[in-house]
């Protein structure tokens, strides 16, 4: 006997099965106005949970508000996990969902966020979009040294000191901000500003700097030129003489004196130079830091010092431009944040004999 050619039974089988399915479902019809009900349902329950995920606000209980910190490259999935604990949102994914459906995944700024009552995930991401951030008011006080405002700028905005430094003592950095010097010692102009958390070292030096330069105008800069000094050289003189007045009368009258000791050749012998060089100051001065080795130690080393000393504010500036007329070569501190200023040597010393009987008398009382 042969066997049959044809398809082996088992497989007439599955393909008969096939045909008698395809020909039920020939017989199942959906009408327009079905298929449209479907589509419109479908599109409604779409529509309620994109509602859902972007505009109905968390349930989360009010509140008085809370702070969050976006920081510079964090990941978003970390953030959405803070503004999570924090109860600013309620739920991560549908966070994350509504920032990649408002396309703000590369657009949310850092900075320090304040959140009140109940908010929508669109309500929270507008905020961020838009940096509507909260400020923090940081004042960086005459006199500085760029060593002190990282200080402050550590405590104010968490800046990370070190780097901070970095880029004031970068000469090529300071060349990108039209500094003509190796520091920006003396250029971070004193005032008072408003940071985000967190700024980078760059853009709060960029601030700082460009307001300096707003503030030494071109009439300051060509008063410079007629004076025979470098914008450099005047900063440096203001530097000192916000290291030494207390009193702002006084300011031109130091100046005169430190000019008129440069015009003739003498050493500035100006305390604020040592200051500087001192790692635990201010303080008070002993003989022995008079004697160290630093072209900074104007006591030992006649003219200006390399660069400044600290960042002095616009009085000191103005006063390195303008020093008053008289012909003081000498000045005493009186204790008082006052001085006593002479022309001549014999009668400074009877300045300082004056000076050193009256702190005697007050360190016996206090003894």
């Amino acid at each position: 006997m042969f066997r049959s050619r044809g398809r082996p039974a088992g497989l007439r089988r599955v393909l008969q099965t096939e045909r008698i399915d395809r020909m039920k479902f020939k017989h199942i019809h959906i009408s327009p106005r079905a298929a449209g009900i479907i589509v419109l349902l479908v599109g409604i329950a779409s529509a309620a949970f994109l509602a859902a995920v972007l505009f109905i606000p968390n349930s989360i209980p009010e509140s008085d508000g809370v702070e969050v910190v976006l920081k510079r490259g964090v990941p978003l999935k970390r953030f959405a996990a803070q503004l999570k604990e924090q109860s600013v949102i309620a739920d991560e994914t549908a966070f994350l969902l509504a920032v990649k459906l408002t396309g703000a995944s590369q657009k949310l700024q850092a900075g320090r966020y304040r959140f009140e009552g109940r908010m929508s995930n669109v309500a929270v991401i507008r905020r961020i979009r838009r940096g509507i951030t909260v400020y923090t008011t940081v004042t960086l006080p005459e006199g500085s040294t760029a060593r002190r405002m990282a200080g402050i700028l550590s405590r104010g905005l968490g800046a990370d000191s070190t780097a901070f430094m970095a880029r004031v003592r970068d000469p090529e950095f300071c060349k990108v901000l039209g500094i003509v010097a190796s520091t920006l010692e003396g250029y971070l102009y004193p005032d008072t500003y408003r940071f985000n958390d967190g700024e980078p070292p760059e853009t709060v030096l960029r601030r700082v700097v460009s307001h300096f330069n707003e503030m030494f105008s071109d009439s300051l800069r060509m008063r410079s030129e007629f004076l025979g000094f470098t914008v450099h050289q005047i900063v440096t003189i203001a530097s000192i003489i916000e290291g030494e007045a207390l009193l702002d009368a006084e300011r031109p009258v130091i100046s005169a004196v430190y000019h008129n000791r440069l015009r003739n050749g003498m050493a500035l012998q100006a305390c604020p130079t040592i200051q500087y060089l001192l790692p635990d100051g201010p303080r008070h001065l002993l003989n022995r830091d008079l004697t160290i080795d630093s072209p900074y130690n104007t006591y030992l080393h006649p003219g200006l010092p390399p660069g400044p000393v600290n960042n002095p504010g616009r009085k000191a500036i103005l006063a390195a431009l303008y020093p008053a007329p008289v012909g003081y070569l000498y000045m005493v501190a009186n204790g008082d944040g006052s001085h006593t200023f002479s022309t001549n040597l014999v009668d400074h010393n009877a300045a300082k004999k004056r000076f050193n009987q009256i702190r005697k008398k007050v360190r016996s009382r206090q003894g």
